[in-house]
């Protein structure tokens, strides 16, 4: 969320900001206008209060007559200050609800740009393998390996949905608790979360109002309506909601594997065949919690964690800045790993890390409390640690034979109860 303060006195590096991420200006101009209006109706409640005072200060000595002849006047003053007091509040629903709709800024060192085409990328991890056969999609393979069965969730789901079956659920199992000791490993503090949330800590986070067409909504009767989780990141991020951190114990490191739910209302036709983009995967998400000084550091680390899993799991990889126009809603720097795809010849985003500054602790109240006893909003970030279902296509893609079976990645062979090479049953 953009503090109004940081509005007023930041008008022209917010506008600034806005138009190198390639925004309409609108909801912009409006705030200005609220704030301007606001601030008039700020001065006439003050001077109509200040007259009710005098007023009424100077009638406490007046006789039962005068009192009488004033209350006339008094009971419109009061019924004025009280219509500005509705338009106030009017102009503050408003103002709330053009903020929740501004993006955050991007930092200085983000590559200008106005979409994925102006990404810079940063590094090669790793070297494409040359196959000398016919090359098959994860989707192919899964079918000639009997471990992913898409017409069978279609009948039961509709599209965009996938049984694995067989050692193909083993290898998810395999790969979901590799991951899970990867971070583990490195000291990150693991939670289980609810997969239901509140519209606020959907808010909380930057989906909300942006992405409200893109969640999946439970009505309750009698209760207020609940949202399945796009991503562990919102129950995470709002684990520390409303609370004050001491210093002393950030950074603060957490890592969780969960199913997530996206609707993904305006991407239909888009990579909707197989495993790439589906309403229901899963994934392991980190998250951290710590100051401005702490967050460049946490950022590298994050992106050095996603990297180092791929090049574990023998997958050809690189690393690209997202420019301006290509950023999240809610990110001000972010760090995609795409990784190689033999079957499309391209690099695809399998992890995204990201610096959110103050923009989500603003919303969910996160704050910690210096050395020096003051609050300071708490910097947030999160990352893509990583998702089973685009991993598990790198995989069967990269490590496929010509036989059509494929090889696993020698770190999963002790969760895959002694396989090593996925075969048709």
């Amino acid at each position: 969320m953009i503090e109004l303060r940081v509005l007023r006195k930041n008008f022209e590096k917010l506008k600034k900001g806005l138009i190198e991420r390639g925004e309409k200006l609108e909801n912009f101009f409006k705030i200005l206008k609220i704030i301007e209006n606001r601030k008039k109706i700020t001065n006439s409640l003050q001077k109509l209060q200040q007259k009710l005072n005098e007023e009424s200060k100077a009638l406490s000595n007046s006789s039962i007559e005068e009192i009488d002849q004033r209350r006339s006047f008094l009971r419109n003053i009061r019924t004025n200050i009280q219509s500005l007091e509705t338009d106030f509040q009017h102009l503050e629903n408003t103002l709330t609800n053009l903020i929740l709709k501004i993006p955050n800024l991007p930092q200085d060192d983000v590559p200008l740009g106005e979409s994925e085409k102006n990404n810079l990328e940063i590094k090669q991890i790793g070297i494409p393998n040359k196959f000398n056969f016919k090359i098959l999609d994860h989707v192919e393979l899964g079918d000639k390996l009997g471990i992913l069965d898409l017409e069978r969730s279609s009948k039961i789901s509709g599209s965009r949905f996938a049984f694995l079956k067989g050692s193909g659920s083993l290898l998810n199992r395999a790969l979901m608790q590799y991951l899970c000791n990867f971070h583990a490993g490195h000291g990150d503090i693991e939670l289980t979360v609810p997969y239901l949330v509140k519209y606020s800590s959907m808010q909380a986070t930057g989906q909300f109002p942006k992405f409200f067409e893109d969640a999946f909504q439970i009505s309750i009767p009698n209760s207020e309506s609940y949202y399945l989780i796009p991503t562990s990141e919102v129950p995470v991020t709002n684990f520390h909601s409303n609370e004050i951190l001491p210093e002393k114990e950030l950074p603060l490191r957490y890592f969780s594997h969960s199913h997530c739910f996206r609707a993904e209302a305006g991407s239909a036709g888009r990579d909707t065949r197989g495993l790439i983009r589906q309403h229901q995967f899963e994934k392991v998400e980190m998250v951290r919690f710590c100051t401005e000084q702490q967050s460049e550091f946490e950022f590298a680390e994050m992106v050095s964690r996603a990297s180092k899993i791929l090049t574990e799991l023998n997958l050809p990889h690189r690393i690209v800045s997202l420019c301006t126009g290509d950023l999240g809603f809610s990110s001000q720097k972010t760090y995609d790993l795409e990784v190689w795809l033999p079957s499309q010849g391209i690099y695809r985003e399998i992890s995204s890390c990201s610096i959110f500054g103050t923009f989500q602790s603003l919303r969910a109240k996160i704050k910690y409390r210096d050395a020096k006893g003051y609050l300071k909003p708490a910097f947030t970030l999160n990352g893509s640690g990583l998702p089973l279902g685009r991993t598990l296509v790198a995989i069967l893609e990269n490590n496929q034979q010509i036989n059509g079976t494929v090889k696993i990645p020698k770190v999963l062979w002790k969760y895959m109860n002694g396989l090593k090479v996925l075969t048709r049953p």
